[in-house]
């Protein structure tokens, strides 16, 4: 149902996205697409047709388009073709969230001649072609927003983009589903001794995400001070395979499970201990987020923008990245120092609560719309 409310305005929205996974960046999409047309917009999606992103954005009732991204030779086709149907929608904000829908769809918003190009960016890694991208981030398009204050440091300095150029909008949480009240999953767990610790990561398995650090950690728990914690690994990706020889190879396959993808996240969230993010870099994590709305400690990596919902000491624990002891000492500190755990989880569900809501997220965007196109 549309949002009423006299703050709210109805736009006409088309976002873009090239990647074929799912993971946080496409989850953060499909949460702006949905809660902006609750509140009355009208939003398109353009990706491509076998894209992980495209089938859910098409299940959950979003007018979709599907358009490939990876042929180049094309670009100037599909460009003429894109700013058509941008003209015959009526189209006046474009956001387009990688590199490959970028480049089109902002040259398709260009040639429509769209009132707002929005660019998004939600990870905080090099810019290879600082010269190319210039035209993308500081020429071509009215409005930047990132994920993390770290990533809009970097594009500030960059690009030399004033303030007004750029916003932080981290990702919001649904904090009517994560919530420390509520079920919590069922999960399927070797048999264990009453009281296991379970550790649990939420995530896609790529390389970068340190699930094996976590494994290395669990070993030294385990060997090195006498504690066996169990985890739990929630997602997929192509490094599964990878962690696999890892485990084994460390011995500590029987100390993980790996769960694949689930739809349950909240409930997933309400039956761990201790959240761990031992990623190499990052934005603001999901689970990050997710976890403190749901009241559950989190020790992460102090890298990217995760310092700022994991303020060390605060809101969670924070170690240097790829550091396996590090991490394995905060897990233990985290389960054992009970009552100050307690009171970060607290003041990590009142920072979510305060900034990192949905609400938060979809009034930021909104403001920006205004601030661009009038109210």
């Amino acid at each position: 149902m549309a949002d009423s409310s006299p703050f709210h305005r109805s736009w006409r929205i088309a976002h873009s996205e090239a990647s074929l996974g799912w993971g946080g960046q496409e989850h953060r999409i499909l949460a702006e697409i949905e809660g902006l047309r609750r509140r009355g917009s009208a939003v398109w999606l353009i990706a491509p047709e076998d894209a992980q992103l495209f089938q859910r954005a098409e299940r959950a009732g979003v007018p979709v388009v599907a358009q490939p991204f990876h042929q180049r030779a094309l670009l100037p086709l599909h460009a003429l073709r894109l700013a058509w149907w941008l003209r015959r929608h009526r189209i006046e904000v474009v956001n387009p969230h990688s590199s490959r829908d970028g480049w089109l769809l902002t040259i398709a918003a260009r040639i429509a001649r769209v009132p707002l190009i929005i660019r998004s960016r939600h990870f905080d890694v090099p810019i290879p072609n600082k010269s190319l991208s210039r035209l993308m981030y500081k020429e071509w398009s009215h409005h930047i927003i990132t994920t993390s204050p770290r990533i809009t440091e970097t594009l500030a300095a960059t690009f030399d983009l004033n303030p007004a150029e750029i916003t932080t909008l981290p990702t919001g949480v649904d904090l009517g589903r994560f919530k420390p009240e509520g079920p919590r999953a069922s999960l399927p767990l070797p048999a264990l001794p009453p009281g296991t610790p379970l550790i649990g990561m939420v995530t896609v398995l790529r390389f970068a995400k340190g699930t094996q650090v976590l494994a290395e950690a669990a070993r030294i728990l385990r060997d090195e001070q006498g504690l066996r914690v169990h985890c739990v690994i929630v997602g997929d990706g192509p490094h599964r395979p990878r962690l696999e020889a890892t485990l084994a190879a460390l011995g500590v396959e029987d100390q993980f499970t790996l769960c694949g993808h689930r739809e349950d996240v909240p409930d997933i969230m309400r039956a761990l201990d201790v959240v761990a993010i031992p990623s190499f870099h990052e934005a603001i994590p999901q689970s990050g987020l997710q976890a403190l709305a749901t009241g559950v400690p989190v020790v992460a990596s102090d890298v990217g923008g995760i310092p700022s919902i994991i303020q060390h000491g605060q809101t969670g624990r924070l170690v240097p990245m790829q550091n396996a002891p590090a991490l394995a000492a905060a897990i233990r500190e985290t389960l054992e120092q009970k009552e100050r755990t307690r009171a970060m989880c607290a003041a990590g569900r009142t920072l979510i609560e305060s900034r990192h809501s949905l609400d938060v997220m979809l009034d930021g965007l909104e403001a920006i719309y205004r601030r661009h196109l009038g109210v």
